[in-house]
């Protein structure tokens, strides 16, 4: 059983599905409040993250869910959990900035953040309780800056940035209140132990990625999501990387060299000062998701309290 973690030290996870499983947190998230001891006590919801469809600003992965946004905020305030939006589109040129539809999201948001800056205390503003936004342009980033001051921004890991120095001045710049690196940074402990405790508070790590480490493709990705977000005529991007033909299995994932597990973040990770871990899979399913919170938040004992409350007991559609 995983021990206590030193100096008391807290680990945030940054889940996946803002929209995208907002039937799913109806569901989890009152198990979460009602039964704290079925979830490890050095470990809490940093944030959850995601985009609804045909969003021009998205990246990463396609977004998907018609949730009222407004419904979406209510929940992430009922719970007092920051929620982010996921505008990490590379290729955003001027004319996109003026965007409807992402401009209301960003408005509904920070009006949440707002209010949240003008009735918090300094503790609560520091446990994450704002509203941010994970960008990846830069041209974005001045526009979010400039309009919604109160949303607070992290630097995409859609940015793949492989190389430490790259990695060490994206974290200090001041634009940024989180930088997640490409998970190929994971294990560059030599590197990460020698990062100043502020540079450390602000890195979050992919844990769970699947893909493969030697991918070249990566960044081109990444860009095929962008340009299919802008409405631009495609095809797909085709992934070559070796046993990519059976997409993601969070058991593959385990094996990867880069993947960051439940024992990692208790005896390396967090005695090492790093605290912000980020859970991968937006377009997965609500079943791996589930997996993936059992595994990395609940205790062995009451996992399967966990699922029976969520959906054996439930209509909620995980398949």
């Amino acid at each position: 059983m995983p021990k206590k973690t030193p100096d008391n030290k807290t680990a945030y996870f940054h889940l996946p599905g803002l929209f995208e499983f907002y039937d799913f947190y109806k569901v989890f998230l009152p198990i979460y409040r009602e039964h704290p001891e079925y979830f490890y006590d050095w470990c809490k919801i940093g944030s959850i993250y995601g985009a609804p469809a045909d969003c021009l600003w998205g990246g990463g992965r396609v977004g998907f869910g018609d949730n009222d946004p407004l419904e979406v905020k209510e929940l992430m305030e009922e719970y007092g959990i920051s929620a982010r939006l996921t505008f990490s589109n590379s290729l955003l040129r001027e004319e996109h900035l003026k965007d409807k539809k992402c401009n209301d999201l960003c408005r509904i948001f920070a009006d949440a953040s707002d209010k949240k800056a003008n009735q918090s205390t300094i503790a609560q503003k520091n446990a994450g309780l704002h509203n941010g936004v994970i960008v990846y342009s830069n041209l974005l980033v001045d526009y979010l800056k400039k309009y919604y001051p109160s949303l607070y921004l992290i630097s995409s890991t859609t940015k793949v940035i492989t190389n430490f120095d790259d990695f060490e001045k994206e974290l200090n710049r001041q634009d940024f209140a989180y930088v997640v690196p490409d998970f190929r940074l994971n294990k560059a402990f030599d590197r990460l132990k020698k990062l100043s405790q502020i540079q450390k508070d602000k890195v979050e790590f992919l844990c769970n990625e699947c893909c493969y480490t030697g991918c070249n493709d990566r960044k081109a990705c990444y860009e095929n999501v962008s340009k299919k977000a802008l409405g631009e005529d495609c095809p797909d991007h085709i992934c070559k990387a070796p046993n990519s033909e059976g997409g993601y299995k969070f058991s593959k994932a385990m094996k990867n060299p880069a993947f960051i597990s439940l024992k990692d973040i208790q005896d390396i990770y967090l005695p090492m000062g790093f605290t912000n871990f980020k859970i991968e899979g937006r377009s997965l399913g609500s079943a791996l998701l589930l997996e993936f919170i059992l595994y990395y938040m609940t205790r062995p004992e009451y996992q399967i309290h966990v699922r029976e409350m969520t959906y054996l007991d439930n209509t909620l559609d995980l398949f």
